[in-house]
Formats: C-alpha cells, sequence, structure tokens
C-alpha cells in the first residue's frame, strides 16, 4: 500500500486525551467527599500491592495509560507492568502490578479496570477479526463508529489488537459518500460519483493537503467503471456480496490497478473469512469500536 491513513499508536496526543476523560472521570467517582468506605475502614498509613489479572482470555490494551490514571489519583503509586500491549493472555495471567497507599489503590481501582477492559475488549475483538482473515490479502480496518471522546484511545487499541486504523476524522481524509451527492444534488448541483472525485482532488491540491487520502463509495459495479478512470486512493464497497468483490476486483485490475478497493457493510465474523477470500485489500468493520465486549480484568489485592 502507497498511502495509508494515519495509524495511532501510543502518543502524546493519546495521552492528552486519556487526561481529558480523566478530568472528567476522577471527580465522578470521587466527589467531593473521596472514598468514604476506605476512609473508614482502611488506615491511612497502610499500603500494599495489588496485581491486575486477566479474568478471561484476551488480548490486552490499556498498559500504557495506567501508569497516567493512577497518577490522576496518586503520584506516589507505582505501577510495574509484567507484559505489553498487544500481548494475548490467559485466564488469571497477571498484567502488571500497583504498589503504594492502600487507600489510594482502592480509588485508583475502578478507573483502571474500566479503561483497560474498554480497550481490551476492543483489541481482543479486533484480533479475532485478523485471525479469521488470516493468510489472506485483506487487512482490517476500523472506522469512525467509536464511543464520542475516545477515539484516538479505541483506535489505538485496534492497532494493538493487530489491525489498521480507517480515517481519523473529517479532516484528514476525503470519504465521498452518497449522501454528499445527494445533498449537493437538493442543493442544484448534480455531480456524478467521477465529477465529484475530480472536484476533491482539486481542493485536496489547492489546500495543500496532499496527504489527504480520496475516497468514494459506490453500491454498484456501474458506478466502480464510472469512477476508476478518475483514479481515487480507495473505492468503498458499499455492501457488496462476494460475487461482486470478485467481479469489482477483477474490473478494478483491468482499469485503474492502483486503485485500493475497500469492503464494507454485511462484516462479521461469519462472514469476513469469504469476503476477505476474494481478495480484498481492505475490509472495514464498525464492530470493532461500537459492539466490543469488555474484556473482564480484575484487581486483586496482594499484601
Amino acid at each position: 500500500m502507497a498511502k495509508d491513513f494515519p495509524q495511532h499508536f501510543w502518543s502524546s496526543d493519546i495521552r492528552s486525551e486519556l487526561q481529558r476523560l480523566l478530568a472528567i472521570a476522577v471527580p465522578e467517582d470521587s466527589g467531593e467527599n473521596g472514598d468514604i468506605t476506605s476512609q473508614a475502614l482502611v488506615p491511612p498509613e497502610a499500603s500494599g500491592s495489588a496485581a491486575v489479572q486477566a479474568r478471561q482470555a484476551g488480548v490486552i490494551a490499556g498498559i500504557e495509560t495506567i501508569e497516567v490514571i493512577v497518577a490522576a489519583i496518586d503520584k506516589n503509586l507505582i505501577w510495574q507492568p509484567i507484559i505489553k500491549d498487544g500481548t494475548a493472555v490467559k485466564e488469571g495471567e497477571t498484567i502488571g502490578i500497583l504498589t503504594g497507599s492502600a487507600a489510594k489503590l482502592l480509588a485508583a481501582e475502578r478507573l483502571v479496570l474500566n479503561f483497560m477492559s474498554k480497550l481490551s475488549g476492543i483489541a481482543t475483538l479486533t484480533r479475532q477479526y485478523v485471525d479469521a482473515v488470516a493468510g489472506t490479502k485483506a487487512k482490517i480496518y476500523d472506522t469512525r463508529k467509536t464511543t464520542p471522546g475516545w477515539r484516538l484511545l479505541e483506535k489505538y487499541a485496534v492497532v494493538c489488537g493487530g489491525g489498521h486504523n480507517h480515517r481519523t476524522g473529517l479532516f484528514d481524509s476525503v470519504l465521498i459518500k452518497d449522501n454528499h451527492l445527494a445533498f449537493v444534488k437538493s442543493c442544484g448541483e448534480n455531480y456524478t460519483p467521477a465529477d465529484a472525485v475530480l472536484k476533491a482532488k482539486e481542493y485536496v491540491k489547492a489546500q495543500g493537503l496532499a496527504d489527504a487520502l480520496i475516497e468514494i463509495e459506490v453500491d454498484t459495479l456501474e458506478q466502480l467503471r464510472l469512477v476508476l478512470p478518475e483514479e481515487p486512493d480507495i473505492v468503498l464497497l458499499d455492501n457488496m456480496k462476494t460475487e461482486q468483490i470478485s467481479a469489482a476486483i477483477r474490473i478494478r485490475d483491468a482499469v485503474s490497478p492502483a486503485v485500493e478497493l475497500e469492503a464494507s457493510g454485511g462484516v462479521n465474523l461469519k462472514t469476513v473469512r469469504s469476503i476477505a477470500e476474494t481478495g480484498i485489500g481492505r475490509i472495514s468493520v464498525g464492530a470493532l469500536t461500537h459492539s466490543a465486549a469488555a474484556l473482564d480484568l480484575g484487581l486483586d489485592w496482594g499484601s
């Protein structure tokens, strides 16, 4: 692939997103009074350690978040990871150890588990899709169907699971969908899909957005034939059956072999293998972020 969307590895931008979320999450949990249970029962001088453990098998994402989370509770808490993000773990496996004030550990427990469980669930589901297409040309991509405010974290979790990131937002790539064409038609402009690709190319060039990919959605093979000569970077094949996808690949190879094709719609763990076996290069799956179940993790007290 000559060009691709930005991929989200752990970065200062993701850390900043996490800190913005923590600015809401910490007071949401502690309120004005703090942890009144620990205040009632736990001696203020008590300290110890607790292990973050997997209570079911899966792929871990969020190791990098824990240091930031516990620092928001108590900068003296120490986090010692045992594994790295992207590691597949078995039930009962220890992920890392937290050490410090017992009361502060108890205050941090739910925040740590909430973030890690959510992100690890995404990484685990992504790995299932990646494994399902192993041996084919297909790469698994996420979408913008993310939890508001969590996008960079969730896309990071997809990468931890072995998947790939589609565009981050509306700002970094062009994706022409049928609603764009329908709306401009209602305004008196009647662009064909090919016209739309040309206008998008002119716009990104004029704006100096050389890295912005141009992708267009089609839902028929005839539309594909019309847009291929204009050479968008990617054509999204919307809700096409495997027979249509195979035909689309043959058409692409004959007309504009440099254009990449992406399958989207109707993709699940039962169908993804057959879609991949058509020879498609990209498969986007909204479920990676909008339907992943949290991975069951726990914090087990040591001494």
